[in-house]
């Protein structure tokens, strides 16, 4: 299998998270990187016009915007808020063109220990909000996340679980799954959920799983300097069918975060030609 041609490389906002709005989108356009996923942070410090005007003069596509509101946690009043964060940003991926918005449930609130309530309030969530994307034209996209981050980040762990959700929902017409290497890696159930899930499978995001990792969120690696086999996932996911972007997206606070960004966007067009 070979490696990942650049024209299908996508490089998240996030992984360079030492540039500015703009200044990201030009490193990776001087690279040739086609395309990104935005972080809502520096949306947020840019603003959609001036988010607009760098998109169109680099040319660099925006796949996706990260992430929407987090509507598993809390009472009614803060669910409510997380619901009309969610709104707002359905609302800026329709003025930025961006066909999809990545989705966290969001993990339990101070207190809570009640799983299943949690997968409830943030279904009740999603059917909210699913009416303004689907008018919008934006697809809500569903992360799974590493069961070690449930308490806090997501209370769904796996992909089966993330296609439960979504059967519960009924609405794939504007909805859909992203599968994020770095989450999902351990289940040995993978292969078998990919399958299951390939209908609805919108996004592959790709990292590395270090040995010696000292934060669960914020100390990811570069595909091949850890434990993932990025590749026999690619693989499973093309042979379910997906033809997307490989979506490069580390957040690592103490190592790649503070390289040159040109440094990092070559070593990522490096490794995934060859790795991934």
């Amino acid at each position: 299998m070979a490696g990942v041609p650049l024209e299908r490389l996508c490089i998240h906002q996030v992984t360079l998270m030492q540039c500015g709005f703009a200044d990201g989108l030009e490193c990776l356009a001087r690279h040739g990187v086609p395309m990104t996923a935005i972080w809502h942070e520096k949306l947020e410090e840019t603003g959609v016009a001036a988010a607009r005007r760098a998109l169109t003069d680099t040319q660099v596509e925006a796949v996706a915007l990260c992430v929407g509101g987090t509507m598993a946690i809390g009472d009614a009043a803060e669910r409510a808020s997380q619901i009309e964060l969610t709104r707002r940003r359905i609302e800026s991926c329709a003025e930025l063109g961006i066909e999809s918005l990545l989705m966290l449930t969001g993990g339990l609130g101070t207190g809570e220990t009640d799983l299943l309530a949690a997968r409830l309030n943030a279904l009740e969530g999603f059917c909210s909000v699913v009416p303004e994307a689907r008018a919008a034209g934006v697809r809500l996209v569903l992360e799974p996340l590493h069961p070690m981050v449930c308490g806090f980040r997501s209370v769904i762990s796996t992909l089966s679980a993330a296609c439960d959700f979504l059967d519960e929902l009924d609405a794939d017409d504007a909805t859909g799954v992203a599968l994020d290497t770095y989450a999902l890696w351990w289940d040995l159930n993978l292969p078998h959920d990919i399958r299951r899930a390939a209908p609805r499978l919108h996004h592959l995001h790709v990292s590395d799983w270090l040995a010696d990792t000292t934060d669960l969120r914020l100390d990811r690696g570069m595909p091949g300097d850890g434990l993932i086999d990025n590749r026999a996932i690619r693989r499973a996911v093309e042979d379910a069918g997906f033809r997307g972007p490989v979506e490069i997206e580390i957040f690592s606070k103490r190592r790649w975060w503070r390289e040159s960004p040109d440094e990092v966007v070559s070593e990522i067009v490096q490794r995934t030609s060859e790795l991934v």
